[in-house]
């Protein structure tokens, strides 16, 4: 897919540190109950660290007890792209930042107690937050 923010790795490994370029660019994950913004409880605007795509409100945020700050919705459906991911022997739902195609986290349908039933999990260190 073509996208509006396109940089070659090296590009992209000086503007971004190690861990961030690992999860981003190279659909990592960091560590469960590691992330900075995993206990963030103000209200704000989450974004994409590569781009500053706006992708969630804090209104949407919710505790799913998983590890990683998880969200029930994406501020427009077409912020983020969703795309089959067969890795590590299982099927799921990967969850890319839809300006720059960087790795946000995995989308799971296992959260019936919020409006959609859906948990966007994503990586700490795919985000950015700005407080309102």
């Amino acid at each position: 897919m073509g996208y509006e923010v396109t940089k070659s790795d090296e590009q992209w490994a000086t503007e971004l540190d190690a861990q961030e370029f690992a999860v981003l660019r190279r659909a990592g994950t960091e560590r469960a109950w590691t992330g900075e913004l995993l206990d963030e409880k103000r209200v704000g605007v989450y974004r994409c660290r590569a781009c500053r795509n706006e992708l969630f409100r804090s209104e949407t945020k919710f505790d799913s007890h998983c590890g990683w700050p998880s969200f029930f919705s994406p501020l427009a459906q077409d912020r983020v792209e969703l795309i089959v991911d067969r890795s590590l022997g299982m099927v799921r739902t990967e969850v890319r930042c839809a300006r720059c195609g960087s790795h946000l986290g995995h989308v799971f349908d296992d959260a019936p107690q919020t409006p959609t039933g859906d948990r966007y999990c994503m990586n700490s260190v795919s985000l950015t937050f700005e407080e309102a």
